[in-house]
C-alpha cells in the first residue's frame, strides 16, 4: 500500500467527514456551527499550543489575552525545545512566568504549560510513516487526551503550533484516531509561485514530522506572516496597563525578534480573530521526503486538495483586538 496516498485519502476523508457533520448540524444549531471566517476553525474552538521559547513572539499573549475576551477557550500549552531554544528548562520557566504574571493580573482559565520531552522524528529505513518509532512525549499524551475530552464532529480541537510538529506527529503515532478530533494549525514555512514550502520557520526543525502532519491530519499552514514588533512598539509601553501581565509585556518587548517570519502568533490570531485571514488555497503535500531532508514536504496549490494555505492577512486587526484586550478592564476580571 502507497502510505503517501493513503494518508492523502485519509486526510481528505477526515476533512470531508467534518464538513459533513458540520452541514448536518447546521438543522439542529441554526446557523451556529457555520465557520466565522475563512478557516474550519474559529474562536469557538478549543485550542492548545505548542512553542518553545517564551520570548521571542507574542503567541502566549494573545492566546491568554484572547481567552479571556471573546477568544478560543485555551485548553493547554506544550512547551519543548528547538534549534534556537534547545533548554527546555528555560523555555518552561518562561512560559510558566507568563502564565503567573497573567494570573496575577485576574486572567483567568490558563492551564499551567507542560514540557515535553521527545527529539525530533526519525524516518524509518522503510520510509513508511507506520513503523516510525514514537517518542510517547508529555506533549503527545496532552493532545490524545485533551482530544478525547473536548472536541466535538464539528468542533474540533485546534493544535495551534509555533515551532516543531514533533509533539503533533507523535500524537498520531500512538493513537491513530486522534486525526479525527484535530485540526492542526502552524506558522511555519513560506509561500512559493506554486504553494508553499514546509521550510523556515519552524518548518526545517522536524522535517519528518512536517510529512506525518501533513499526511494524515487535518492542517492548516499559516504562512502569511507580519512585523510582530509593531504590535508593541516602544512609543505604545507607557500604555500598557499598570498589572503584572503588563509589567510582563513590557520586560519581553525588547526580546521580541524583528524578523516577520517569527511571528509565530499567527496560528493563534487566524483561529481567534477570523477577520485576520483574508486568503487561503487548497493545497495537497507533494510526496513524502527523503532520508535526510532538510525541510517537509512542499505543499502544492490543488483546488480539490486537503490542506489549507493561509497566504494573506490583515495584521492590522490583529493588534487592534490585541491592545483592545489589553486595555479593557474587564478583561481582568475574573469569570
Amino acid at each position: 500500500m502507497n502510505v503517501r496516498a493513503s494518508g492523502g485519502r485519509s486526510a481528505r476523508a477526515a476533512w470531508a467527514l467534518a464538513v459533513l457533520t458540520l452541514g448536518c448540524s447546521e438543522t439542529r444549531n441554526l446557523g451556529s456551527s457555520v465557520p466565522h471566517g475563512l478557516l474550519p476553525v474559529d474562536e469557538r474552538n478549543p485550542i492548545l499550543l505548542a512553542n518553545d521559547g517564551a520570548y521571542d513572539n507574542w503567541q502566549g499573549e494573545y492566546a491568554v489575552l484572547l481567552a479571556n475576551g471573546g477568544g478560543p477557550e485555551l485548553a493547554g500549552i506544550i512547551v519543548n525545545t528547538s534549534g534556537p531554544w534547545p533548554n527546555l528548562d528555560t523555555n518552561i520557566a518562561g512560559w510558566r512566568g507568563l502564565v503567573a504574571a497573567a494570573r496575577a493580573s485576574g486572567l483567568r482559565n490558563i492551564p499551567d504549560p507542560i514540557a515535553s520531552t521527545g527529539p525530533p522524528l526519525t524516518r524509518p529505513a522503510s520510509g513508511q510513516i507506520d513503523d516510525t518509532t514514537p517518542n510517547r512525549s508529555e506533549g503527545a499524551h496532552l493532545i490524545v487526551n485533551a482530544s478525547a475530552s473536548l472536541s466535538l464532529p464539528y468542533r474540533p480541537l485546534a493544535v495551534v503550533t509555533g515551532g516543531r510538529l514533533t509533539d503533533v506527529a507523535d500524537a498520531y503515532l500512538i493513537d491513530r484516531t486522534v486525526t479525527e478530533r484535530v485540526v492542526v494549525v502552524s506558522s511555519v514555512g513560506s509561500t512559493t509561485d506554486t504553494g508553499a514550502a514546509m521550510g523556515p520557520p519552524n518548518g526545517e526543525m522536524d522535517p519528518w514530522a512536517d510529512a506525518i502532519v501533513t499526511a494524515h491530519f487535518r492542517f492548516v499552514q499559516v504562512s502569511a506572516f507580519y512585523d510582530q514588533t509593531n504590535d508593541v512598539p516602544t512609543a505604545s509601553l507607557a500604555k500598557l496597563p499598570a498589572n503584572p501581565f503588563g509589567d510582563w509585556i513590557a520586560a519581553k518587548q525588547p526580546s521580541i525578534f524583528s524578523l516577520a517570519q517569527a511571528a509565530d502568533q499567527v496560528g493563534v490570531v487566524a483561529v481567534g480573530i477570523p477577520s485576520f485571514v483574508t486568503g487561503v488555497q487548497s493545497v495537497s503535500s507533494a510526496a513524502l521526503i527523503g532520508a535526510g531532508a532538510s525541510a517537509g514536504p512542499d505543499l502544492v496549490a490543488n483546488p480539490a486538495g486537503p490542506l489549507l494555505l493561509v497566504t494573506q492577512n490583515a495584521s492590522a486587526d490583529a493588534t487592534g483586538r490585541f491592545w483592545k484586550l489589553l486595555l479593557d478592564p474587564t478583561t481582568y476580571q475574573a469569570h
